[in-house]
């Protein structure tokens, strides 16, 4: 990969999964990685993995579904790195079987793969922007087609099914980052921001205990299947890291197969509800109004 060597790039969920494969092959290429996830023990592990291959990583605790930890780690990272060129929202949570809240409050997938993302992002906008060409990828998921326009609503526990909840976070996903790229060029900003999906990639979020990994069935049968049926985490990663490097601002990349679900990376569909910039903007008053985090351009 080329293009990234010196540049510092912070991906969220690094522990295992898409973030993982990420880290390992911008760290391979020369960047210096900033791992952020939940598991301090499996995020050490990652970086001494990386120090031993000739890499530069170093560890970061950040639950983004937690505003204090959100808030921790960035002022970790900028005081060891200085700067972001390279941001990737992956972090995620999927479909908990019943209605769970954040430390914060908020229903778990909206609060972790968006608003935790969203606040993230905004935390980190002066470290990015003294970047010379920053960029941020936010993955969202197939899954973005069957989120709804009440994805303003965060999800609430009254009308909550975890599988439409799971799709409006997702959908929040695609216009967050296309309301990015919006903002960020009304400002005159050189930051880019892009979208991508892994396709359906063998990864973590299927045993995660606090999502479908909360049935124990599925906990134990799932990384099995998962080897057989789907693609590697590396192979799903190919999409998010071409994202982060190489893709058109306000673009949506993913696989090209089997309705996008594997092979090859280019444009990826979005649902009409994704191209809609007035909803965009809606929910990004939202996202600031819960979060409390403004983009300082």
């Amino acid at each position: 990969m080329a293009g990234v060597e010196g540049r510092v790039a912070l991906v969220t969920g690094a522990s295992q999964g898409i973030g993982r494969a990420c880290a390992l092959v911008l760290a391979a290429a020369g960047a210096k990685v900033a791992l952020c996830a939940r598991n301090q023990e499996k995020l050490d592990q990652l970086a001494s993995e990386i120090s031993a291959s000739g890499g530069e990583a170093a560890a970061f605790k950040m639950d983004v579904a937690s505003e204090d930890e959100i808030k921790a780690g960035v002022k970790a990272v900028i005081a060891r790195f200085g700067k972001i060129d390279i941001l990737v929202n992956n972090a995620g949570v999927m479909t908990p079987r019943r209605w769970q809240g954040t430390r914060d409050g908020f229903e778990l997938q909206f609060g972790t793969n968006h608003l935790g993302h969203f606040a993230l992002t905004g935390l980190l906008l002066s470290a990015l922007q003294v970047a010379a060409s920053p960029r941020v990828v936010t993955v969202s998921s197939l899954a973005h087609h069957s989120g709804g326009a009440d994805v303003l609503d965060g999800n609430p526990p009254q009308r909550y099914r975890r599988q439409r909840a799971y799709g409006s976070s997702k959908l929040a996903n695609v216009l967050f980052g296309a309301e990015l790229q919006r903002r960020a060029t009304a400002h005159g900003s050189a930051l880019t921001s892009t979208m991508a999906h892994p396709g359906i990639s063998a990864t973590g979020l299927a045993v995660d205990p606090e999502g479908m990994g909360a049935n124990p069935v599925v906990r134990l049968l799932a990384p099995w299947v998962m080897r057989v049926v789907f693609q590697s985490a590396a192979s799903g990663a190919r999409p998010v890291l071409y994202a982060a490097t190489e893709a058109a601002p306000g673009s949506y990349t993913g696989p090209r197969w089997l309705r996008e679900s594997r092979g090859p990376v280019g444009p990826a569909r979005l649902s009409a509800l994704a191209q809609d910039s007035g909803l965009s903007s809606r929910l990004w008053q939202v996202s600031q109004d819960l979060s409390g985090v403004e983009y300082r351009w």
